[in-house]
């Protein structure tokens, strides 16, 4: 998968060029209202687009979170690639939050859907079953199979995939981002527990989102 370039994600880099040459071309204009809000935005997108390198937890038991963000929800419900209901956390990205999204556990891509829909608030229930979304079937080499969604929100308009089926994934390694404003639903197979409770806030490949449950 591609690596953070000087922490920054490929994808925004053209992003940063557009808004940083407007800030330039209006100062030279000396539209200075022009100037400072294509700086604000060229910030903006410096920010948004950051994509730091975490600390990965070696703990074979444990599964990262897959975004930066806020727990807003757990619940069992019907994991859409093999409509089995499993508990599902979602954890809900603002517009400041690192947006370079990882896999929880060391896994295969087995399986992929992409579903078209519309841009509710990704905070919202709905936003699950209504918003335009990519769900992504990871199998670990023990056999557990999780699902991991990415949910398009208010503002965001692509989800980018980086990852493709038949991929190894280490735990924690990038496999894609959601531009301004998002969801992840993970939806964890039937022996592991969540580790976390509603509001927690997380990190990316570095926070502990489950753990497995010990069978012994």
């Amino acid at each position: 998968m591609l690596p953070a370039s000087i922490g920054i994600a490929p994808e925004g880099f053209p992003i940063i060029f557009l808004t940083a040459l407007a800030t330039l071309v209006f100062a030279l204009l000396k539209w200075p209202i022009l100037a400072l809000v294509a700086l604000i935005l060229s910030v903006f997108s410096v920010n948004f687009f950051r994509d730091p390198e975490r600390v990965v937890p070696s703990d074979p038991n444990i599964a990262v979170s897959p975004a930066d963000g806020t727990i807003v929800k757990i619940s069992n419900r019907e994991d859409p690639i093999t409509h089995e209901e499993h508990c599902c956390i979602s954890i809900f990205m603002n517009v400041f939050n690192v947006h370079v999204n990882r896999v929880p556990v060391a896994s295969k891509v087995s399986d992929q859907l992409y579903f078209p829909g519309k841009f509710f608030n990704a905070s919202l229930d709905k936003a699950s079953e209504d918003n335009e979304r990519c769900a992504w079937q990871l199998t670990e080499p023990t056999g557990e199979v999780w699902c991991m969604v990415q949910i398009a929100g208010l503002i965001a308009r692509r989800i980018v995939c980086r990852a493709k089926v038949g991929d190894q994934l280490a735990r924690g390694e990038r496999c894609g981002m959601i531009r301004f404003g998002s969801r992840v639903d993970v939806y964890l197979p039937a022996n592991y527990k969540p580790t976390v409770t509603i509001n927690d806030k997380v990190v990316a490949g570095q926070s502990i989102l489950a753990r497995k449950i010990d069978e012994g």
